[in-house]
């Protein structure tokens, strides 16, 4: 069975859970993967400001497959996979978005360093721009 939280950056700068999920209504599994996803959207958030790339948009899914059909509390997690929608202005600030990206998955993000203890972790990337000069 495969459990999936989305958080979404705001416009103000802060991360939101994605409906129809609501915080105070997840199960620990969920917020497992809520955490994960939250700790790699600061890292990355953090990464492209050092970079001095305002990001447009950005969405992360954090999954994980579960090694039974229902959850329970003897489930375990089989693998994770982690997704960034990205949108950012211009077309040359792909790489460097790209760049924060791979830093943040592979180097600096605890959460998903611990996640890949418990189980294979897998991400992938799409990154657009608005803008081409």
């Amino acid at each position: 069975m495969q459990q999936s939280i989305t958080i979404n950056l705001n416009d103000g700068g802060q991360f939101e859970i994605a409906k129809p999920h609501e915080l105070n209504k997840l199960n620990p599994k969920e917020l497992l993967l809520y955490s994960t996803a939250l700790c790699a959207g600061l890292t990355l958030r953090r990464l492209a400001e050092k970079e001095r790339v305002k990001l447009l948009k950005l969405e992360i899914k954090m999954s994980g497959e579960l090694d039974t059909d229902k959850v329970e509390g003897i489930s375990k997690f089989e693998s994770f996979n982690i997704s960034y929608n990205i949108e950012c202005k211009h077309i040359d600030e792909q790489s460097k978005v790209s760049h924060a990206v791979q830093l943040t998955t592979d180097k600096y993000c605890g959460g998903l360093a611990m996640m890949r203890k418990i189980a294979p972790l897998s991400h992938s990337i799409s990154i657009v721009s608005v803008e081409v000069d």
